[in-house]
């Protein structure tokens, strides 16, 4: 968020800005309605805050501050002469706004806004591709070059993407209201699995040539936060909460001083974030019993038979295999069926791992469908090195090192096949 010239903003200044995003935007969307121009008025503003405040201090009320940057770039879009058109065929509340002293959007005592935004940014209307980049810009405060760069796209495309999700929710009539109590709970479970997805991203990279990226592992979890405030009672936000934390903690020993991916059995457990481990064990632990687990419980749950396990050899393979049956008969998908594979190969052996993935593979194809080829292959290879076939398993390393784009994820299945 800053500019060449200057002064860089501090982690705290930057979580300070990140935090007041959504209720800024709420603000000038509740007072001027649009949300297409309020987004890009609040990106102004926090543009605006990380070139002043590192200069000349952060005001007494930095909400207030923002407000009323935000404000003013506001009334200049609605001046602008597509704007004024539109606006002056609905309301004409452009003019008004200016005639009329001390109208400025101020801050609401006790409200909160993020739920509604995070609401509106996972509309329905959208793709899940719009849905993560509004998400990003409108809640996280994230501009469009650090949304691109995060995802591995030139600004312009980001930027367009951005600019087509807003022009989609103008169209399909999208409101700044709480849901019904009819779609909230959809709406809701588009939220959480959005935040999935950037944590996901920011964990393994889709491409490039770091394995993950913290920035956006860290937004995820910021925002996971806010979401489980907004939702104490909801024992699936807690649980995506816990797995983010618990999937987080063991970063440190994921790769080498060389960003060398090194995999979970061979990880130095002493590396591992205790104080992530501790408040996702407790999070998973406190809604476990209510009788209401969902899928982001199930994978939390598996994350923390992990944490619990001092060394490789302590795993309790077996519940994670039970954990992981009953997270696929909730959520069949690719990568939870090839996880359930790899857990039973650890319980019960490579060669049953093995039946299991050829069952699967016949009745899903998972070794034909894109999104699941590449792991598919890397699965395989490790269980057929498993059973001794050395030559076997080097082929399928090679296999999957050319499906994947992440470099360092090549780099370690060309290694283990060149090993072997």
């Amino acid at each position: 968020m800053t500019g060449a010239d200057a002064m860089p903003v501090t982690p705290a200044v930057e979580h300070l800005l990140r935090t007041e995003a959504p209720q800024v935007l709420g603000a000038l969307v509740r007072r001027f309605g649009h949300f297409e121009f309020a987004e890009d008025a609040v990106q102004e503003a926090l543009l605006a805050a990380s070139q002043a405040w590192p200069a000349q201090g952060v005001p007494q009320d930095p909400r207030s501050w923002l407000i009323r940057i935000g404000y003013r770039r506001m009334v200049d879009l609605l001046r602008s002469d597509q704007a004024r058109r539109q606006r002056e065929q609905r309301t004409g509340l452009a003019e008004a706004v200016m005639r009329v002293p001390g109208r400025q959007p101020q801050p609401v005592p006790g409200t909160d806004d993020s739920l509604t935004l995070l609401l509106l940014c996972c509309h329905p209307a959208l793709s899940t591709a719009s849905q993560v980049a509004l998400t990003l810009r409108a809640v996280g405060g994230l501009t469009t070059a650090e949304i691109a760069h995060a995802f591995g796209t030139s600004e312009s495309t980001m930027g367009t993407r951005i600019s087509r999700a807003k022009a989609q929710l103008a169209k399909a009539g999208a409101r700044f209201t709480a849901p019904t109590d009819t779609d909230r709970s959809s709406r809701i479970a588009a939220v959480m699995q959005v935040l999935y997805l950037i944590f996901n991203e920011g964990y393994t990279a889709s491409a490039g040539r770091q394995l993950g990226r913290v920035d956006l592992t860290g937004e995820a979890i910021r925002l996971a936060r806010m979401l489980r405030d907004l939702l104490p009672d909801d024992a699936e936000a807690t649980g995506l909460l816990a797995l983010m934390l618990l999937t987080e903690a063991r970063r440190p020993a994921r790769t080498t001083s060389q960003d060398e991916l090194v995999p979970l059995d061979d990880q130095d457990r002493t590396q591992w974030n205790v104080e992530l481990i501790r408040e996702g064990t407790e999070l998973i632990d406190g809604v476990w019993g209510r009788r209401q687990v969902g899928p982001y419980q199930l994978q939390a749950a598996v994350a923390a038979v992990h944490a619990c396990a001092l060394s490789p050899e302590q795993t309790d393979w077996p519940q994670i295999a039970a954990l992981y049956l009953w997270l696929e008969r909730l959520n069949p998908t690719g990568p939870v069926r090839l996880s359930r594979v790899v857990a039973v190969a650890k319980a019960y052996g490579p060669a049953r791992g093995l039946a299991l993935l050829d069952e699967v593979n016949r009745r899903h194809r998972l070794d034909q469908e894109p999104l699941t080829r590449q792991r598919e292959r890397a699965v395989r290879a490790h269980l057929v090195q498993l059973t001794g076939d050395a030559a076997g398993a080097a082929t399928l390393y090679r296999e999957a090192a050319e499906l994947t784009n992440n470099q360092v994820e090549r780099r370690y299945l060309r290694g283990r096949a060149d090993a072997l």
